[in-house]
């Protein structure tokens, strides 16, 4: 059972460090190809929410400078909180449609006002030749698309997906534009409110999830899902040989919490072909599945190791052995919900905005960590490809740590502040350290 843990485990933050991946490397991609362009007017600073009280100028004393930036982490912060506890109430006086509303309207903003601003640098950069009628079409079939993709449920998992690390993209390319005392000093600054926030009693993002979890909902956020897949053996289908092969699909849960699926055995099938037999009675009943049928406990059970998996039930095809045919629904993927298993454990069915395996659909990972682990590689980017690597395996393997954590801990967990901190650290240390090494060993031809 250890291996098929740590075989799940393996699948599931490979799921979530691919798109983090992706979003870092054309962050950086962008910040490198539109440096050039806004090199000229890069004194010209943007006021936004993060520089409220404090522009930065090349001519300030670094004390002017420091005390600056912790003034506007510091607002940053504050206006995040105030946010933030406003949706707490507003979910827990069931303003369930104004939420989902708000974030259509923020998923079009984003694509279409921020977007498409990146969208002309981006033409103008290239010199593409496109009339402005056909860039407004193209920008809105985008947009549209973009909203319908992240909110609609009919859309394949891959597009939104795709579209999730698109946003990403876009709010970590604007975050970029500040000034760099600013930046640091508000990731760190980030990172500390996420673990107050998720970890201490009364933060606003633990009151959020455990309203969830109580109402069995999902959160009112844009979070992306590493929905896990589940592998079907090649008997499984368009075979012959389907009715030897096919086995009852069970989900349990293990001894460390980790969702598993495994296979019933058929000597486990034709000890309970009675019981199979009874399911038939009524065509798509939910029923709970376990691998021993004499010893299923019921559905209503709280200590129940099994979840309950929807199964249709085909009475006109029939196998050699008089069993009805069981025919698991494809798009429940990965068919398992964890349920609660006895002791002190608690139900996990809440979804929550950070990375989280404790749902039916995998680990979830808000969009804020793509944008501020972007924010991060794309402000060393423009120092040096050096530092740019140095920050991606930090954020990485802070990542891979956090998930970890996030497989014995069975709660939510904060994304920011271990992949943060490493971050920060080791770009200090790679520009004030390594770099200088590495050029002065080159300069003069040493090898080391």
């Amino acid at each position: 059972m250890d291996s098929s843990i740590l075989d799940s485990l393996g699948v599931e933050i490979i799921g979530v460090m691919s798109p983090v991946s992706v979003c870092m490397l054309l962050v950086v991609l962008l910040v490198y190809t539109l440096s050039s362009a806004t090199s000229s007017a890069a004194s010209d600073t943007i006021r936004t929410a993060a520089n409220l009280v404090y522009l930065e100028s090349p001519s300030d004393s670094t004390t002017q400078k420091l005390e600056g930036a912790l003034l506007n982490a510091l607002v940053f912060i504050v206006l995040i909180a105030i946010v933030t506890f406003v949706l707490v109430l507003l979910y827990y006086y069931n303003f369930t449609n104004f939420l989902k509303n708000y974030m259509r309207f923020s998923a079009f903003f984003v694509l279409g006002t921020m977007g498409g601003s990146i969208f002309l640098s981006v033409i103008q950069h290239f010199s593409v030749p496109i009339d402005s009628i056909t860039c407004f079409l193209l920008l809105f079939n985008f947009t549209v698309v973009g909203v319908l993709s992240v909110f609609s449920n009919g859309v394949p998992i891959f597009v939104r997906q795709a579209y999730m690390v698109v946003l990403g993209i876009i709010v970590a390319a604007w975050f970029t534009k500040l000034p760099e005392w600013t930046t640091w000093v508000l990731l760190v600054a980030l990172a500390v409110y996420d673990l107050v926030a998720v970890l201490a009693p009364g933060g606003p993002l633990k009151l959020l999830v455990e309203l969830a979890s109580t109402r069995d909902e999902e959160l009112p956020a844009l979070v992306y899902e590493a929905r896990p897949v589940v592998s079907r053996g090649p008997g499984t289908r368009g075979s012959g040989t389907r009715g030897s092969n096919l086995g009852l699909l069970v989900g349990g849960v293990s001894e460390s919490g980790s969702v598993e699926l495994q296979a019933v055995s058929q000597d486990n099938r034709n000890k309970s072909d009675e019981d199979v037999g009874n399911l038939a009675n009524e065509e798509g009943e939910t029923s709970p599945l376990v691998p021993n049928l004499r010893d299923r406990p019921t559905s209503s059970s709280g200590s129940s190791e099994y979840s309950v998996v929807n199964v249709r039930l085909d009475r006109g095809a029939q196998f050699g052995n008089g069993e009805s045919e069981i025919v698991v629904d494809e798009e429940m993927s990965p068919l398992v919900d964890m349920l609660e298993f006895g002791g002190d454990r608690e139900q996990t069915r809440g979804e929550i905005p950070e990375a989280s395996m404790g749902t039916s659909r995998g680990i979830k990972l808000g969009l804020g960590d793509f944008v501020f682990y972007s924010v991060l590689v794309g402000r060393a980017a423009m120092y040096d490809l050096m530092t740019v690597y140095a920050c991606y395996l930090a954020i990485i393997s802070g990542l891979g740590c956090t998930l970890i954590l996030l497989s014995v801990c069975h709660r939510a967990l904060p994304a920011l502040p271990i992949s943060i901190t490493l971050g920060v650290v080791f770009y200090f240390l790679t520009r004030l350290l390594m770099e200088p090494f590495v050029v002065g060993t080159s300069s003069n031809l040493m090898m080391f």
